[in-house]
């Protein structure tokens, strides 16, 4: 009698042997050396190029969307959240300008992110500015 696959009967498997293991990760294949036996075995063939992706381009911003996106920032301008990140930053609490980023956003990450981006914004007003003071 077979025993029936962990994949079939909709049996709940243990995540641990589904995960694939990032940690070890194999040596890279050299090349045929046009023999039948030994490691590099196999007839010797020119790899074909091929033309990339477009998987490749998944996060780009197009030109167009990037100039829509300034347009708007530069219209609209910050949303208050945004502007107690940037005064917050403008004092030195980084830490507490993630906090409220992160509570705003839902994650560390996109937090990080939208910091990183009002900290940037921050330093371009200071170069624009030339460092001007309020009285």
């Amino acid at each position: 009698m077979t025993r029936p696959s962990i994949f079939e009967n909709n049996i709940k498997v243990a995540p641990i042997l589904l995960r694939r293991s990032s940690a070890k990760t194999m040596a890279p294949k050299q090349p045929n050396s046009g023999l039948s036996v030994g490691l590099n075995k196999g007839h010797i063939v020119t790899k074909k190029e091929l033309a990339p992706r477009p998987s490749n381009r998944k996060g780009k911003t197009s030109k167009r969307v990037h100039f829509a996106r300034s347009l708007i920032r530069e219209v609209a301008g910050f949303a208050p959240y945004e502007k107690r990140i940037t005064e917050l930053l403008k004092v030195g609490k980084d830490k507490r300008a993630l906090k409220v980023a992160k509570r705003k956003l839902g994650t560390h990450k996109r937090a990080k992110k939208k910091r990183e981006e009002m900290s940037s914004a921050l330093r371009k007003m200071r170069a624009a500015g030339g460092g001007e003071k309020k009285k």
